[in-house]
């Protein structure tokens, strides 16, 4: 088939590195960036073809970027070192990755001589990790995330932390780890404060 044809490696590793590159302020192609940067090593035209899409729609917006405030949120996007035996498990232990991250702001934070004595927010949409955080009862199915359950315990017990839930239509890291329909993708771009810069004032 023609879609399975091997094109030109480095020529697709420089297009994908400057599109990883880009993604920092692009958020919107965070995604489909992520998808074609697994195929660096043996790149088919159909993964060209991907990539050649995304460079299409950044060409069809070409002033539409984040706009850093200073209420911004932070996001990270990285594969578990470990299989998870069910998404509530692979959020609860995101969530442990999520308050070791707070945890630094704090540091940083003492560092600049900011206090912040309110708890920090760790949104998250998955009820099943947010109750396995809450419930002091060790369930069968939390035996091999013990260490990671006491942790995050420690942190909502000492009010460091609190974890409100956040429906998936309302979360925003969405559009980095998943495909979405057109509506909910405008809604979410909008919501990450994107802006374009060639839109009147």
């Amino acid at each position: 088939m023609e879609e399975d044809i091997a094109v030109d490696k480095e020529m697709y590793q420089r297009l994908v590195g400057r599109l990883i590159y880009l993604s920092h302020t692009r958020p919107d192609i965070a995604f489909a960036v992520s998808l074609v940067s697994q195929f660096m090593h043996q790149p088919k035209e159909a993964h060209l073809q991907a990539a050649l899409r995304i460079v299409q729609y950044l060409k069809g917006t070409p002033g539409r970027g984040i706009l850093f405030k200073r209420n911004k949120m932070t996001w990270k996007s990285k594969k578990q070192s470990v299989v998870a035996r069910s998404s509530a498990e692979a959020e609860f232990r995101a969530m442990a990755h999520g308050i070791c991250e707070l945890l630094w702001l704090k540091i940083i934070l003492e560092d600049l001589k900011i206090k912040w004595d309110e708890p920090m927010r760790l949104y998250c949409d998955n009820k099943s990790a947010i109750s396995i955080a809450h419930n002091p009862v060790q369930h069968d199915r939390t035996k091999h995330i013990e260490v990671d359950r006491h942790f995050i315990k420690e942190k909502l017990d000492s009010g460091m932390i609190c974890t409100p839930y956040v429906s998936t239509q309302n979360q925003l890291a969405d559009i980095l780890t998943k495909g979405l329909n057109c509506t909910h993708f405008e809604r979410i771009i909008s919501k990450l404060g994107m802006e374009n810069t060639y839109s009147p004032a």
